[in-house]
């Protein structure tokens, strides 16, 4: 039986992924801040094409939301994302001196895999973030620069290997 390792693994999981139009990007190579792990720059462009008639004010306070949740709780982080991302993001801001409301959406569902999806998808393998420790999936799948699935592989082809390694 030939030694189909990793390495291996995450070549052909990546591949997949282009294949279906996912753009890669190899992680140590991203300017980034390490200590989160959005991808920012990709973050804030498709924030910005996904509402192109939102004020600047709201996008500014919606992508200030999505890197700092109120509770630090995970179950309670979970919950507020997954309202995010489904229903888009209310934010109050002030403009010409006027309180103003608006959703602000991250995800283009509507036209998801379609002529005009306006998403951005991104499979990223080993990019590092630290989190009390340094922390480094094997490959990493961005929604418009969120972190959305994370995969820790693991080779079957070497018997010591079970779930408790990932």
């Amino acid at each position: 039986m030939s030694d189909y390792n990793e390495e291996a693994y995450e070549n052909a999981l990546i591949e997949l992924f282009q294949n279906m139009g996912w753009e890669h990007v190899y992680g140590p190579n991203v300017d980034r801040d390490w200590h989160s792990p959005l991808y920012d720059s990709v973050l804030e462009d498709s924030i910005r094409r996904l509402n192109p008639k939102a004020a600047p004010e709201a996008i500014d306070e919606a992508l200030l939301k999505l890197r700092h949740f109120e509770n630090a709780e995970l179950k309670k982080k979970n919950v507020v994302f997954m309202e995010y991302l489904q229903n888009g993001i209310e934010v109050s801001y002030h403009q010409n001196g006027e309180t103003k409301s608006d959703i602000i959406y991250i995800a283009d569902f509507e036209n998801a895999g379609k002529p005009g999806d306006k998403n951005s998808y991104i499979v990223a393998n080993q990019r590092t973030f630290i989190e009390n420790s340094n922390k480094r999936p094997d490959i990493l799948l961005f929604l418009n620069g969120l972190p959305i699935c994370l995969f820790e592989l693991k080779s079957p082809s070497r018997e010591q290997t079970d779930a408790s390694e990932a």
